[in-house]
């Protein structure tokens, strides 16, 4: 099942209870699955499709081969590591009951809005002393704005301070009507502004999320809430000087004062390992590095002769 699927309801990738990276204060960050953009450097590759994946740590596998006794379809090999055929796997996720060490993993779980907020609501008192709440995340958890909207609310009737993380693109309509009168701040990424660019990197079209952000970036002038655009440096992608320019011109003429550029955390290699969608690129390329502060404080220097800002994410 991938991200177009016709599920009214996401699955819960991760609900991660104190942290100090997705917005202010302590927050507790719900991560749902599914997004319609297939970013190639994707930070959550496992958020991607809107369905239920297999993860395997073969760091963790301790060699008991008692999920190849349970698998009906001799979908596993008994290898070292294991060997996964995913393609014949029918994702019946019996291996994952059956593994004593958890090297096996279910990725997505079914949660109910008030399952969510029960598992959040303890964390409140860090929230009220820090200036924190929740952050919700993916994928993209806009693909769900009925979901959204209802767990939104909830949130707000516990007194919650709330923050959506989006990649822009969604029905800007159902997104002010359904999600803007509950959401304190909005962190939108904008990965690349050349929309062939886009494209390539990203899997779509960049017109509608350009569109989204511009409108919304005008509304919080008068409305209640906060918008911060955030854009990935990835090396040898989007990071040259002409493509920040481009970024820089495009922020300076809609009079975006702030932002934020996230470095590169190659971390997500490892992820893609173990939902068994490794990409080939090679050992010596930059993507695989963490970002450089050199490179980014020269990136910094281009937003700041426009009068741009660049905030700490």
């Amino acid at each position: 099942m991938d991200s177009k699927s016709n599920l009214k309801q996401p699955l819960v990738i991760d609900i991660k209870g104190n942290s100090l990276d997705d917005g202010p204060g302590i927050r507790s960050v719900v991560f749902f699955k599914g997004c319609p953009l297939n970013c190639f450097w994707c930070q959550n590759p496992e958020s991607k499709k809107a369905g239920p994946e297999l993860l395997f740590d073969k760091e963790k596998c301790v060699r008991s081969k008692k999920c190849i006794d349970v698998c009906p379809v001799d979908a596993l090999a008994a290898a070292d590591p294991l060997e996964i055929n995913r393609d014949q796997c029918t994702l019946c996720f019996r291996c994952t009951e059956a593994c004593p060490s958890k090297a096996l993993e279910k990725v997505g779980k079914e949660m109910s809005v008030e399952e969510i907020v029960a598992k959040v609501i303890p964390y409140k008192p860090f929230f009220e002393d820090s200036g924190g709440g929740v952050t919700l995340s993916g994928g993209e958890p806009t693909l769900f704005i009925d979901f959204l909207s209802t767990l939104l609310q909830r949130f707000k009737q516990e007194g919650i301070h709330t923050l959506v993380e989006t990649a822009g693109l969604f029905d800007l309509k159902q997104f002010e009507t359904k999600i803007l009168p509950y959401v304190d701040i909005i962190y939108f990424d904008i990965k690349i502004i050349d929309p062939e660019e886009h494209m390539k990197w990203c899997g779509v079209d960049n017109k509608k999320i350009l569109q989204n952000f511009i409108h919304l970036h005008e509304l919080s002038k008068k409305n209640g809430f906060k918008i911060k655009p955030r854009t990935p440096l990835i090396p040898g992608i989007n990071d040259d000087i002409d493509k920040m320019n481009a970024l820089a011109d495009f922020y300076h003429k809609h009079g975006i004062k702030q932002a934020a550029l996230l470095k590169n955390n190659p971390v997500w290699f490892s992820k893609l390992e173990k939902i068994g969608s490794e990409q080939n690129i090679s050992a010596d390329d930059p993507i695989r590095d963490f970002y450089e502060q050199g490179p980014y404080d020269r990136i910094k220097e281009i937003f700041k002769e426009k009068g741009i800002e660049i905030l700490e994410s």
